[in-house]
């Protein structure tokens, strides 16, 4: 059973609801515009619903519009205030927005101010790290700002807004004020009309009502122009025929927030919150909310785990059935850290790794209690996968990688290119390893930052004893690291110092880290002050009779996520190198041809400094995704299909699995130690399927075009991963799923 902590996205339709709006679709279904009876029959229900809005919002007076939600709402009110203020002699000069507004907002400000040829300067609203609006910087600047516009309460964090300070600090300008009250319907009590608030847009779907329909609030005298003109509806206010089943869903919400039944009092449900933070602290006792509860509504809670990234905390729920998000739904695709905490001030760290809790109203102890018991479940699930675990795991930042061997036996580790982002994390995670750093090795000086190991050695409380510039031990030809060993290889080129570290086990050489000598799709780059352009072609052709044509390489940068190369692929894909290992190209021509690739490099898709000029063709991505039913037919053609979970051990351990005959292989290997794992799967006879999973198919698909991308044709994912697999009977939540 999924337990839904994501209303401020959304929320399900109530009951009551649902049944009006399959009332109105069935019976009063009439146009609001005829004169019939039937359409005077729909002209009652609409006006019966905003009759109840006006008592909900406290908004005697003024219009008060069906809209298709809040972003329609922002628009009108935006466009409204906008055109009123080209047409004053004497213009204010600022628009003002608070800083952690949703996003909607200072979109539709800059939108309509291009339209209109407006040229006034768009300010955000600073805000303390309580949250709340700095209301001495809004009172300096409300007596040239034309428009104002906040939230009553805030999306990420559910931090309410002073509005009477507000009102306070707006005394005596002119400015129009626009309220997004999204948050706040049935949660706040808003008094519309007793405030100054000009425009206030709300939508149905954030408090039980369905998608497409919402309302605007438009006080008596504020300036209006209809975003919509055509038929004269809504007293021709908005034009297009009104949304009856959304309306009479709407009225159904409206009256449950009138009955004093169905919804729950601001006192119980503060105590239902009280419930999840003592679950969240027991399950992560380093957690911080990052916002102070007693500011915040009682449904929402916004917190951080130190060490633990948002993508880990959500995956780590999703497996749980927890359905929580890292900040608003609208921005989720994008992976970035929350915009709304960066403006409270809060560290880089926390504002990357902040998860938000959110419930509705509606909600019931039952449920609550269940929550809670999962959010204690996951926090003992990320405790238990920290068991110790040997071999090559792998970590990126921005695109670039860290690599860390470790050997449970001696219980050393290796770390090779750290990254000063993963300091704390690298340092956990051999303390929950129970690990000593054998060495930590760069592969090369760095152009734009120092190396981080001395950080890394700090935060483990180690020291690196006689170790070159580049962490290598003076006095080792090889280091030991249980059953395996590590050489070295000078690879001068992109910098003076580049170095390539070489993996050796008992059945040879198993992996080459060639840090920005050879990345997918690239050559590094050799125009750096420390680099060595004449000394490239020389390195590559004794790289290659070091490892040879099929030797997997990892790269220190993977921003396509081929997880690693070979030379093999690279000449495939890259002249210039083929040219040179064939001796096509001397150490010159080398030299010339790659500063004709490097000059002008952008920044990369991440904005960190591009390593190398990709040369590699842009082409579609490989169709790798395979549906449930186009997996049970190659299972029935090759029974002896290896299936791969991708997914973290915390995740493998909290979540259901497919289930399949016992012929089938079945491998657990995290994202991060796929590379380790690459060599076994190329191993495969020819045309063995390899099929990956994850939770939403998006790491099995990376793993599977990475295979491919090495050779592997039979290389598939699961579409939609395990979100869109059949589900099993909700009587067997933990029973395995059947192919």
């Amino acid at each position: 059973m999924d337990i839904y902590l994501d209303a401020n996205a959304t929320t399900p339709v109530l009951p009551q609801a649902r049944e009006a709006a399959l009332a109105a679709m069935a019976e009063d279904f009439g146009n609001p515009s005829s004169i019939h009876g039937t359409g005077l029959k729909a002209r009652a229900l609409m006006d019966g619903v905003r009759d109840r809005a006006r008592r909900v919002l406290g908004a005697e007076g003024g219009r008060l519009l069906f809209v298709s939600g809040a972003t329609e709402g922002i628009q009108t009110a935006v466009l409204s205030a906008l055109l009123a203020l080209r047409d004053r002699v004497d213009r204010p000069a600022l628009l003002l927005y608070g800083a952690t507004e949703h996003k909607a907002v200072p979109e539709a400000l800059q939108h309509w101010q291009a339209l209109l040829g407006l040229n006034m300067q768009l300010l955000a609203i600073p805000v303390t790290r309580d949250g709340r609006h700095d209301l001495d910087w809004l009172r300096a600047h409300a007596p040239r700002a034309g428009l104002v516009c906040t939230m009553a309460a805030n999306n990420e964090t559910g931090v309410i807004s002073d509005l009477d300070g507000i009102a306070d600090a707006l005394a005596g300008s002119q400015a129009l004020w626009m309220v997004d009250g999204v948050q706040a319907l049935g949660k706040l009590p808003l008094a519309l009309t007793r405030r100054r608030i000009h425009y206030a847009p709300f939508s149905g779907h954030k408090l039980y009502a369905p998608k497409g329909i919402g309302l605007l609030y438009v006080r008596d005298g504020a300036p209006f122009t209809p975003l919509l003109a055509g038929g004269g509806q809504e007293g021709a206010s908005r034009a297009g025929t009104e949304n009856m089943s959304g309306i009479a869903a709407l009225g159904a919400v409206l009256s449950a927030l009138e009955d004093g039944r169905t919804f729950a009092d601001a006192a119980t449900l503060t105590g239902l919150r009280d419930q999840l933070a003592a679950a969240l602290r027991d399950a992560f006792p380093s957690l911080v909310f990052n916002a102070p509860p007693a500011l915040c509504l009682p449904t929402t809670l916004n917190f951080s785990v130190p060490g633990v990234s948002s993508r880990q905390l959500l995956d780590l729920f999703d497996a749980a059935e927890l359905r929580v998000s890292g900040g608003s739904a609208c921005s989720a695709a994008a992976a970035r850290p929350s915009e709304v905490l960066t403006a409270m001030g809060l560290p880089a760290w926390q504002a990357a790794s902040a998860v938000r809790l959110s419930f509705g109203p509606a909600t019931d102890p039952a449920f609550i209690a269940e929550a809670c018991a999962r959010i204690r479940g996951c926090g003992q699930a990320l405790r238990d996968s920290g068991q110790p675990v040997a071999g090559l795991t792998r970590f990126v930042v921005d695109g670039a990688c860290c690599y860390a061997l470790a050997d449970t036996a001696s219980r050393r580790a290796v770390v090779i290119d750290p990254l000063p982002e993963l300091t704390e994390r690298l340092s956990r995670w051999l303390g929950s390893q129970q690990l000593t750093l054998a060495a930590v090795l760069d592969t090369h000086s760095h152009g734009d930052h120092a190396s981080s190991a001395a950080a890394l050695w700090a935060a483990v409380g180690q020291a690196p004893g006689d170790v070159d510039a580049l962490g290598w031990p003076h006095a080792a030809a090889a280091l030991a690291l249980g059953e395996r060993s590590i050489t070295r290889l000078a690879l001068p080129g992109h910098t003076q110092d580049s170095t390539a570290y070489l993996l050796h086990d008992a059945t040879g050489l198993r992996h080459t880290f060639v840090g920005d000598t050879v990345l997918p799709g690239a050559l590094g780059r050799s125009d750096f002050p420390q680099s060595a352009p004449l000394s490239y072609a020389g390195s590559l052709q004794r790289l290659a009779q070091a490892v040879g044509l099929h030797g997997l390489l990892l790269p220190g940068h993977d921003e396509a996520g081929a997880l690693a190369t070979t030379l093999a692929v690279e000449c495939a894909a890259q002249p210039l190198l083929a040219a040179a290992l064939a001796g096509r190209l001397d150490a010159v021509g080398l030299a010339q041809a790659k500063a004709q690739l490097e000059q002008d490099l952008a920044p990369t898709r991440y904005q960190t400094l591009a390593c190398g000029a990709r040369v590699e063709p842009d082409r579609p991505a490989d169709a790798v995704e395979l549906s449930a039913p186009a997996l049970r037919a190659l299972f029935a053609a090759h029974p002896g299909l290896r299936l791969v979970d991708v997914r973290e051990p915390y995740e493998q351990c909290l979540g259901l699995r497919p289930a399949l005959p016992g012929s089938c292989v079945v491998e657990a290997v995290p994202l991060g130690g796929l590379p380790d794992a690459l060599s076994r799967w190329l191993a495969l006879p020819a045309g063995t399927p390899v099929v990956f999973f994850c939770r939403s198919g998006n790491r099995s698909a990376q793993a599977a075009r990475a295979l491919r991308r090495l050779g592997c044709v039979q290389a598939w994912s699961l579409a939609g991963g395990l979100a869109l697999w059949p589900r099993a009977p909700a009587s067997a939540r933990d029973a395995a799923l059947a192919i």
